[in-house]
Formats: C-alpha cells, structure tokens, sequence
C-alpha cells in the first residue's frame, strides 16, 4: 500500500510540507501538496532523489517545476482512472461528513438538554419534576449514545473503502507501467527508468549500457501466419528476454515488435554478450499455430547495443543502440551489432 503512515504521522508530515511550498513559492493546490507530501514522507524514493539534487542545485521549484515533477513522478494514472478514483474518494468523503454532521447537531441538542436540566435541577424543584427531567436526559443520552455507535460505524466503513481506493490507485498505478501483451516494462516504465539511472551516473562505474531489440521480417511473419500468431511471437520473445534478463537489468517492449534492454551496471562487452545469448535464444524457438498445430521456426531478432557516454541525453543514448540495430538490419539480420567502445573511466 503506497501510505500506510498512521494520523499522527501524517499530521506530522503535513506540518513539513507547508513551510517546504511557502519556501518554494509553490501553490497552495493538491498538485503541490502531493509532490511535497511525497517528498517528506520518503514514499516515492525517485521523487525524492529529483527534489534533492534540485535542492543541492540551489533551483526554486515553482509551479512548472512542481507540476513537472508531479507529472514524472506522482501522477501516473490514466485521466479517467484518475477521474473515477477521485469521484470514489470525494463521495466517501461527502458521506462521512454528512454522518459527522448529524451527529454534531445530535450532540448539540444534547447539550442544550444537560443544560436545561442543570437549571432545573435547584435546591427549589419538586421531585416529580426532577424524576422527570431525569428521565428525559436518560433517552437523550441513549439517542446520543446510538448516534455515535452509528457514526462510528459509518466512519470504519469509510475508512474500509478508502483503504480499498489506496488498492485500486496502487493497482492502476502499476498497470499503467506494464504492457498489456507481454507482461514486460512498457515505453513509459522504461523512459522513467532510464532516466532514473541516467541521473544516478558516476563516471568511472561500469555502464549503463542499452540493447534495443527488433524481430526480424515481423511483417511478413503477419501476413503469412496471421495476427494471432505474430501474438505469440511477440510473447515468446519476451518470455526470452525474461529468461536472460536478471537482477536491476530491465526489459520492455519499446513499441510494436521492438523491444529494449537496460543494462544498469554493464559495460558494452557484456551488453554484447547478453544480446548474443537473447539472439541465439529466439533462434532456437519453435512456435506453435494456433489453427493447425505446426510447429513455426526461423524467428530471429537483430539487435543493437550502446553504453552510456557521460553527459548525453537519453535521447541520443538509445539513438546510438538504435544505430546499431539498424546495422543489424541492413547486415543481413540475425546479428548483434554494439556501437562505439566501452567509455574509459
């Protein structure tokens, strides 16, 4: 579950927060409450990561730099998952204030009565009158007494279905950076990681390194067997790459038939060499038509390998893999092709 901190906690959260986006001169709205919220919390490691490198960089996080980061880091959902969570959570919020409401005005009226009945009750009064009052402060006592079992009641179950909306957002949430065919990271996952660890660099540490990976002749694979079938080659070749990828290494599927692999802590030779072990993989499968039970071989995959250069871009890194692969292709497929040498320390 993504807060699982106690009231007391939070209260003492939120005292942080306040004086972090008075600082910042960030505005006072929900976008800018979870961000900081987030940060001093320590629920959202990556989150914190940006904020402090920021923060050492001496930069002012206004409201496009919070936004910026609320956008990366904090708001993954979908806009109409994000919508009807939202709606979820605003009606059980209605419900258990109108419950609270009731019951404050039932207490209210209560207090008027112990009022009421501390006057009556002189040195002057009439016992009858006094037996009477009491036995109207007695039921309003048991109206009061049911009213807050009921309002307790009311607010468990709210707190049931907010625990149960945490599920839900922690669920989407995690959706939303899986590909739905294969199971693999999917293009957004991957681009936060890589960034992620693109930001956490130290010259002199082996890697990253990326491989950036493509079926061969997917098309004609398509339209040979059907789309059922280039299905399956797609989850086959994931379920390659799962078998090879291990540890920090993450693999995803880039976009259509491609796929790509990223090697934290690797330098380009081993890159090399597990982009060979993932080709020689793929080759060897044998996969089954759903139509007719033959067994369909000669799938093969080219692939292209780059290690990081200090000081490029994300963009220009995976551009570089992609050159490679490209390579691959026009080489005559089938093939690992790395680009440029291991960086020296």
């Amino acid at each position: 579950m993504r807060y699982q901190e106690s009231i007391e906690e939070s209260v003492a959260f939120v005292r942080q927060v306040m004086p972090l986006m008075a600082r910042h001169s960030a505005p006072m709205n929900p976008i800018s409450f979870a961000v900081w919220y987030e940060y001093v919390s320590g629920v959202n490691p990556r989150l914190k990561e940006a904020i402090d490198t920021a923060l050492k960089d001496k930069i002012v996080l206004d409201a496009a730099a919070t936004e910026l980061l609320y956008r990366r880091f904090v708001a993954d959902l979908d806009a109409d998952s994000a919508n009807r969570l939202a709606l979820d959570f605003h009606r059980i919020m209605a419900d258990a204030v109108q419950s609270a409401a009731y019951t404050g005005t039932q207490a209210d009226s209560y207090g008027s009565s112990l009022q009421q009945f501390s006057k009556e009750l002189d040195a002057d009064a009439a016992v009858p009158a006094t037996l009477d009052a009491i036995d109207r402060v007695l039921i309003e006592t048991l109206q009061m007494q049911t009213s807050m079992v009921a309002l307790g009641k009311r607010l468990e179950d709210s707190h049931k279905e907010i625990e149960s909306l945490r599920a839900e957002v922690v669920r989407v949430r995690q959706d939303a950076m899986v590909d739905g065919l294969t199971g693999l990271a999917n293009r957004r996952s991957f681009d936060l990681d890589m960034d992620n660890w693109l930001g956490q660099f130290v010259p002199g540490v082996p890697g990253p390194s990326v491989l950036m990976i493509d079926i061969d002749y997917f098309k004609k694979v398509n339209d040979t067997y059907g789309h059922l079938f280039g299905d399956k080659v797609i989850r086959t070749v994931a379920e390659m790459l799962k078998r090879n990828v291990k540890g920090q290494d993450i693999a995803a599927r880039y976009g259509g038939e491609e796929f790509a692999v990223l090697l934290p802590k690797t330098q380009l030779e081993g890159a090399r060499a597990l982009a060979e072990n993932i080709r020689v993989a793929v080759a060897g499968c044998r996969i089954r038509r759903h139509d007719n039970e033959e067994l369909v071989g000669h799938i093969t995959v080219s692939l292209g390998v780059a290690c990081y250069l200090k000081g490029e871009s994300a963009q220009n890194f995976i551009g570089r893999a992609d050159k490679a692969l490209y390579a691959s292709k026009t080489q005559g497929r089938n093939r690992v092709t790395a680009h440029g040498i291991d960086p020296m320390p």
